[in-house]
């Protein structure tokens, strides 16, 4: 996400051993137990101004049988819908995609522009889940903000939204189609804050997320500050009412459920934690869950369920990191430290009786006695802290990410993004979007247990999956090191890239798929001036750019489908188009006649756009139906 996946298929998609192998090519004679290799066939960058506007891929994909016989077919880029695609009735109108709905399920408005006033359209699609339920298939597609306003100012404290979209397939094609979409009613949650990425479950649901959790110290010490600001504004737009005002209704993980009448219900699971929830990753035992924490001075959490499936009621833990490479991306291994027990329930009843950040900490404004000394997201100061006594459990999950740091955790990662999982390998893959900043070794900080070498293309690291002591789960995170890095440019190339445009800069999508043993990676990123999607062989270690999205873009809502009714796909979307262009050094092409043909495309912050690459070799069987 600027302002700053669970890879599998809905178990709910029936499957078979017996598929065709392309999405566009549904002739072939091949089975796919006869896979030998997949082989991704790289594309250029974009080099002209019309490629550099839009999503694109001109990539291709080999297949390797046993029999020695080889198939190379293009990919195509498929686009759904724009986010600002009147599709959505909404009690008896059409509205955009990406329109956020209020507790009474009517349309938010811009009245930036006086005499012009409209809904606002979120130009930030992000997490995709496509699910299947009693033969119909429906995609639940996060809208995580909205950039600007009408008058071109930055909006803060706009209510986020998602939508249900109801798709159809074409069974000769593999194309997939928009049917009908609505807005879920997140009302009985008291609404959603910024989802960023997401995940599937195996069970058929989508998991979201709440990033960027406000500051509860802030808002209720401060005023003038930014927390206080948003949650009210927050307020006041979905609730009329300022009254609601609470930073602790947000920073959590919404799950989404979709009944046999095609209507999503939404619930938070409280007992996750609350910290800036990325996204929310569940292990192959459908008990254990690891989660991306976005921002500076973040953390990693993981939470055991105490029931499979069944993420209303568990154990929260926070990570240890114990270096042991600097270079290199740089690698260490993961100690986990218990920080409670709870259920939603729980947690909920702490939250609706008032409980304040004054009611769990003591504060003091320089070392004291008694008090410790923490730096983490959640305040861009040290602060000294000390827990009141019998608010264990209000400190673990109100403020983990401010307890984990009192109890010993690590909260120095730098902007942990998107998580996959490769069930075969027993390992998982996390992408920090930066190596830099509490990353690096900091002179005379309060914890430094992380003291990489600076890299501010990121790296993506692969994570091992064991037991551990005290821990009642298989796939407990043992320890990381970098997979696949970027390689960050003394001075822009003539396009304005300051990273190496044929490596990965800034990760932050990941999906897995496990009919290719690819790692797919979607970039976030200001150092390079188009952002790409990769795809990484997991076997070889080659990395083939796949899809190039439009000046300014980030690649977001990236989900690999190994196999929907005989096809697959690799669900892809784009958001912010045409930011930060102002200001980019390029020579190759004229940047004002770039920045214009933005503005007579698509818009600059505009819109955002749905979609998906087809034409992947097919036939992973997934998930059964429950």
């Amino acid at each position: 996400m600027k302002r700053t996946l669970m890879v599998g298929l809905s178990a709910a998609v029936l499957s078979s051993s017996m598929v065709p192998m392309f999405a566009d090519a549904h002739s072939s004679s091949h089975s796919t137990r006869n896979i030998k290799k997949v082989e991704f066939l790289s594309m250029d960058a974009p080099t002209k101004i019309d490629q550099m506007v839009k999503t694109y891929t001109e990539a291709k994909v080999k297949v390797t049988y046993t029999n020695g016989k080889t198939e190379v077919k293009p990919l195509n880029y498929n686009q759904l819908f724009l986010s600002q695609d009147k599709i959505v009735e909404n009690k008896g109108e059409m509205i955009a995609a990406g329109t956020p709905i209020d507790a009474k399920g009517n349309p938010i408005i811009d009245r930036s522009v006086p005499d012009k006033p409209e809904a606002f359209v979120s130009d930030a699609p992000d997490s995709n889940s496509l699910l299947e339920v009693h033969g119909k298939k429906y995609m639940v597609s996060h809208f995580e903000y909205d950039s600007i306003d009408n008058a071109g100012n930055e909006v803060k404290g706009l209510p986020a939204s998602m939508t249900l979209t109801e798709v159809v397939q074409d069974k000769k094609t593999g194309k997939l189609a928009v049917k009908k979409a609505s807005k879920i009613d997140f009302e009985n949650v008291n609404g959603l804050w910024t989802p960023c990425n997401g995940s599937t479950t195996p069970w058929g649901t989508h998991l979201g997320s709440e990033e960027y959790e406000p500051d509860a110290r802030a808002f209720e010490s401060d005023k003038t500050s930014t927390a206080y600001k948003e949650v009210n504004a927050f307020a006041e737009r979905y609730f009329g009412t300022t009254e609601k005002a609470n930073p602790y209704f947000y920073g959590f993980t919404p799950e989404i459920s979709v009944d046999r009448k095609g209507k999503a219900t939404a619930v938070k699971h409280y007992s996750t934690g609350r910290f800036s929830h990325e996204m929310m990753q569940i292990l192959p035992d459908q008990k254990t869950a690891i989660f991306g924490d976005d921002g500076n001075n973040t953390m990693m959490f993981m939470y055991v369920a105490d029931k499979k499936r069944d993420f209303s009621k568990g154990t929260l833990y926070a990570a240890k990191f114990k270096q042991t490479r600097a270079t290199e991306g740089g690698a260490g291994d993961l100690e986990w430290i218990k920080l409670g027990h709870a259920s939603d329930k729980e947690v909920k009843r702490l939250i609706d009786k008032g409980t304040k950040f004054s009611d769990i900490f003591e504060t003091a404004d320089a070392p004291t006695p008694g008090f410790k000394a923490v730096k983490t997201a959640a305040s861009k100061k040290v602060e000294y802290l000390k827990l009141k006594p019998g608010k264990e459990k209000e400190a673990a999950f109100l403020e983990s990410r401010r307890y984990g740091a009192l109890l010993g955790a690590t909260s120095e990662f730098n902007k942990m993004e998107g998580i996959t999982v490769n069930e075969q390998d027993k390992k998982a893959y996390i992408a920090l979007s930066y190596v830099s900043g509490s990353t690096e070794k900091q002179e005379g900080a309060v914890q430094d247990d992380i003291q990489l070498e600076k890299r501010e293309s990121g790296a993506t690291f692969e994570i091992d999956l064991g037991r551990a002591t005290g821990i009642d789960s298989r796939y407990v995170p043992t320890n990381m090191q970098a997979l696949v890095i970027g390689e960050d440019l003394k001075k822009p190339d003539a396009y304005g890239n300051t990273a190496n445009p044929d490596l990965v800069a800034n990760p932050d999508n990941l999906a897995y798929s496990a009919t290719s043993n690819t790692l797919f990676i979607g970039e976030d990123s200001s150092l390079h001036t188009n952002n790409f999607v990769w795809a990484y062989n997991l076997k070889t270690k080659k990395l083939s750019r796949i899809l190039s999205v439009p000046v300014g873009a980030e690649a977001t809502g990236l989900r690999s489908l190994d196999h929907v009714g005989g096809y697959s796909y690799l669900l892809s979307n784009y958001q912010h188009p045409g930011e930060a262009l102002t200001g980019k050094q390029i020579t190759a092409v004229d940047p004002k006649a770039l920045e214009q043909a933005m503005k007579d495309g698509i818009g600059i912050q505009k819109t955002g756009g749905v979609g998906y690459l087809s034409g992947l070799p097919s036939g992973h069987k997934s998930y059964t139906h429950r």
